[in-house]
């Protein structure tokens, strides 16, 4: 069991940055791949960025690359989410989750999810 708490969003001006942190409960942690989804209202939840647990590689959506920088730290059982240049288009509820290897971008793969945080960009 992974139990996932979320912190850092609020609002920003465009252009602006913000950084996101996960903290993740259990031993179980550095078994499982973390990912970061959001979810504008009215739209499905969409992949943002992923950490893989074999070997740290990173995976992004085409829409924050260069933008965006996953990364975790195992000692911390946390997770971030580094975000930068944020356009009105980024505002969103941001959710992370921990799934099993190997890496997938399907939210359905995702076991655990924390309860999100609001993150709003103004023009």
């Amino acid at each position: 069991q992974v139990q996932l708490v979320e912190s850092g969003g609020g609002l920003v001006q465009a252009g602006g940055s913000l950084s996101l942190s996960c903290a993740a409960s259990g031993r179980a942690f550095s078994r499982y791949n973390m990912g970061w989804f959001r979810q504008a209202p009215g739209k499905e939840r969409e992949f943002v960025a992923a950490v893989s647990i074999s070997d740290g590689s990173t995976y992004y959506a085409d829409s924050v690359k260069g933008r965006f920088t996953i990364s975790r730290d195992n000692a911390k059982n946390t997770v971030y989410l580094q975000m930068n240049s944020l356009k009105p288009e980024d505002t969103a509820v941001y959710y992370c989750a921990a799934g099993r290897p190997p890496y997938t971008d399907y939210a359905g793969r995702y076991e655990y999810w924390g309860q999100g945080t609001q993150v709003t960009v103004s023009s």
